[in-house]
């Protein structure tokens, strides 16, 4: 099955230049994937119940063009791997006549949050989701290399309104903590994230920035200089 979710650009979801921001974009992909699970009956309630969660373990963004504000969209994702106790997830975001916007990939593994170790996904866990050709895309590693240097910027403290039902940082805020240390006026055409460690309510990120011959670095650390998730963003 292929997931799709139609909708249109909200002023609450645009940045400063009237676009749909990256941290919107990555929530409009989370929920697209949520509502697949959901509508499938696999959703988060029935995984809870199973002491089992989806993790992200990365994000890889292809942005052609970000839409603006009351545009309307299409966003499609779907499940083309499962390999021991990772999931694959393509998704697209489609413009009002098909076109395509965005393409990302995206790497997720299932955790047993009462061993609170990973496991290998259920056989009718992927059966329901099927198994559907990939996105036409370069893919690039999962794993990012250890950022080296880098400015250290000013500490912060991880709030309740960055948590989510796995009551720790939401995949998408960390994209968003990530843009707050990255100049205004800057134009992504490429995101890869990588997810390291789970920060919870009350520890401590500690920013770190580096530039790149084509955009950014940015590494989010906890206190011990552990990454909680290391980032690279390409720019036009």
């Amino acid at each position: 099955m292929i997931q799709a979710l139609p909708s249109i650009v909200r002023y609450s979801e645009t940045d400063e230049s009237g676009r749909l921001s990256l941290p919107a974009l990555v929530d409009y992909f989370q929920d697209a994937a949520e509502l697949h699970g959901d509508r499938l009956g696999i959703g988060w309630r029935y995984l809870a119940k199973q002491h089992l969660a989806w993790l992200l373990s990365s994000w890889q963004i292809e942005i052609g063009r970000l839409p603006a504000l009351s545009e309307e969209i299409l966003v499609k994702t779907w499940g083309w791997k499962f390999q021991s106790i990772f999931g694959m997830r393509n998704s697209l975001l489609l413009d009002k006549d098909g076109n395509t916007l965005v393409t990302a990939n995206s790497v997720w593994f299932l955790y047993d949050t009462k061993a609170q170790k990973p496991v290998r996904v259920p056989e009718n866990i992927v059966n329901a989701f099927g198994i559907h050709p990939r996105a036409d895309m370069k893919y690039a590693p999962r794993k990012l290399p250890d950022m080296e240097g880098g400015e250290v910027m000013e500490s912060f403290n991880v709030g309740r309104q960055n948590l989510d039902t796995n009551h720790h940082v939401n995949n998408a805020q960390y994209v968003a903590m990530a843009m707050e240390c990255l100049p205004r006026a800057i134009k992504p055409a490429e995101l890869l994230v990588e997810y390291k460690k789970q920060a919870y309510l009350g520890d401590t990120i500690t920013p770190v920035v580096r530039r790149t011959e084509d955009g950014y670095a940015i590494s989010l650390r906890a206190l011990s200089g552990e990454p909680y998730a290391n980032l690279r963003l390409r720019t036009d």
